[in-house]
């Protein structure tokens, strides 16, 4: 196994070495070489800081199926639950592959404005927008990506549309961009079925341009979508074994040269033509680190145009995932499907999802999306520890979200609308909370997915944010039985207590007692329930 592994790191690296030379995208000079040491000059903007909500359009062809994340990788894995839906609405993937899909997506109820009206009014602060997949097509008039929005699918500029929609709404723009996987995620294109009448009959991601004449995509390279002119990784028939080599390691073959300088053309084309104040990579660190620097360009070359339209100031903000000490300070930390378990110095943030990444139709027949409290004691919680939460509402194929996604929508604008002076503008306190889910926290795994661990919240969770003088102490739950609220942190014992604060008020309702004892804060809360928690006392 080892001696294959070496193997085809020879054959990755000599394809590396003999790929065509591309002209590249120049790169502004400025403040920011292409260096971690220099983009460690990089400070978080306070706009980011204070907008602490932002909600992410995480959409593409692969929600046409709307059978959920990662649909154009598993559809090429026989068994699989997205190979057998793929079989049994569109047919054999050797015959009717991924491209055919983008071909049958027309996004027919898309209203950009519309939607981001709504996520504005539901509290959003900034608005993200995908720019392309790990399934490699760009969602924009992309110069360097045939396979992109405006040739095919819905033949609309996608990224256009939304970053109009930001605007006229006020919002800040974000673009995520996840393509720079596709050498390794679209591995499975170059298998075959073992069993069955297409048994050995390769799927599609070997096809090129030649073997398109007569098709619908005559004139186009399918290896510009599924780039797979390459040797398999090692253990490439495991579907899991991907997560062990995000980072390119762990015998997965590097990309080429020119994979690696059309990945940098496509997004600075995209950072030039859009101007995003937000960049998300959903990459360890930066996109094809540490085999290739174009990561590295792209961010300097990113913050360099920031710095250039905003009169010398630095208002961008780009992401990266698993982020080492070091790196937190030249980016900012984005957690996944969870949160740190301590304030974190440097301000971060949470990605997050009502149900799954792509619109995934059994989630909505299950019931399964997040109700508006969970979303909402996720985000007091992780605006506890300095962080920001992305919130993604998946919209199906034809650009519409549904009416369950809605109503989650509506109920998180409700909260907002009573208890977001708790929210925005904030810094941490002393401590993030107190309570049984700060002693039993759950820990990290890899890039975050520590989301919903453990057990529920209760009204003894307490979480805390202040804003100037004052703290905000939320009480994550309603108690049973209208037992009475204790803030243990605001005893006189506390190292945290402070004569100064004496005065209490719930946002949104009257409380109907509170008093400072030995325990610390003792609140008794009105009876009736008619609010969602989590509950806002303001302390002053």
């Amino acid at each position: 196994m080892k001696l294959k592994a070496t193997l085809l790191m020879f054959v990755a690296i000599c394809h590396l070495a003999v790929g065509q030379e591309q002209e590249k995208e120049p790169l502004q000079s400025g403040k920011f070489e292409p260096t971690w040491e220099s983009l460690r000059q990089y400070e978080v903007p306070e706009w980011f800081r204070d907008a602490k909500f932002g909600i992410w359009a995480h959409w593409g062809p692969q929600c046409q199926p709307e059978a959920g994340d990662w649909y154009a990788r598993h559809m090429y894995s026989e068994g699989h639950g997205q190979y057998n839906h793929h079989t049994e609405h569109y047919g054999h993937p050797s015959v009717f592959g991924f491209k055919d899909v983008i071909h049958e997506w027309k996004a027919e109820k898309w209203d950009p404005e519309k939607l981001v009206a709504l996520y504005k009014k539901a509290g959003a602060k900034y608005f993200f927008a995908m720019g392309n997949h790990h399934d490699n097509m760009d969602l924009w008039d992309s110069h360097y990506q045939k396979w992109n929005s405006v040739n095919l699918g819905p033949k609309k500029d996608i990224l256009a549309g939304w970053a109009k929609a930001a605007k006229e709404n006020g919002l800040p723009f974000g673009v995520s961009i996840h393509s720079a996987h596709a050498w390794r995620w679209y591995e499975t294109s170059q298998l075959a079925d073992k069993t069955g009448d297409y048994a050995g009959v390769p799927y599609d991601g070997t096809l090129t341009k030649a073997d398109g004449k007569g098709t619908w995509w005559e004139g186009l390279d399918p290896q510009d979508l599924y780039a797979q002119n390459h040797p398999l990784s090692e253990n490439s028939e495991d579907l899991g074994a991907i997560h062990g080599q995000w980072g390119w390691e762990n015998g997965a073959v590097p990309p080429s040269k020119e994979y690696s300088t059309n990945f940098y053309n496509r997004t600075v084309d995209m950072i030039n033509k859009y101007e995003p104040d937000l960049v998300y990579f959903d990459d360890t660190a930066l996109p094809l680190w540490p085999v290739s620097h174009v990561g590295l360009e792209i961010a300097a070359h990113y913050y360099n145009k920031n710095m250039l339209r905003h009169d010398g100031d630095l208002e961008a903000v780009l992401f990266g995932k698993i982020l080492t000490e070091g790196q937190k300070d030249a980016l900012v930390w984005d957690v996944e499907r969870g949160a740190p378990n301590e304030i974190q110095d440097q301000p971060w943030q949470s990605c997050t999802c009502l149900g799954g990444w792509h619109y995934d139709r059994s989630v909505y027949d299950r019931d399964g999306y997040k109700s508006a409290k969970t979303v909402m004691q996720m985000l007091v919680d992780i605006v506890s520890k300095n962080g920001n939460l992305l919130l993604n509402v998946p919209i199906r194929g034809d650009g519409s979200i549904d009416e369950k996604e809605l109503a989650v929508v509506e109920d998180i604008a409700k909260w907002m609308e009573i208890n977001s002076e708790c929210i925005y503008e904030t810094r941490p306190w002393h401590v993030y909370g107190e309570g049984p889910k700060v002693d039993n926290a759950a820990p990290i795994q890899a890039q975050g997915f520590n989301e919903g661990k453990g057990a529920p919240y209760t009204s003894k969770d307490i979480r805390f944010t202040k804003n100037g003088d004052v703290l905000y102490a939320v009480v994550m739950e309603w108690p049973e039985n209208n037992e009475e609220v204790v803030v243990k942190s605001l005893a006189p014992g506390s190292p945290y207590y402070s004569e100064n604060l004496n005065e209490v008020e719930m946002l949104g309702d009257k409380l109907v007692s509170y008093k400072f004892d030995e325990e610390g804060l003792v609140v008794k809360l009105p009876a009736k329930k008619d609010m969602d928690a989590p509950l806002v006392l303001k302390i002053y």
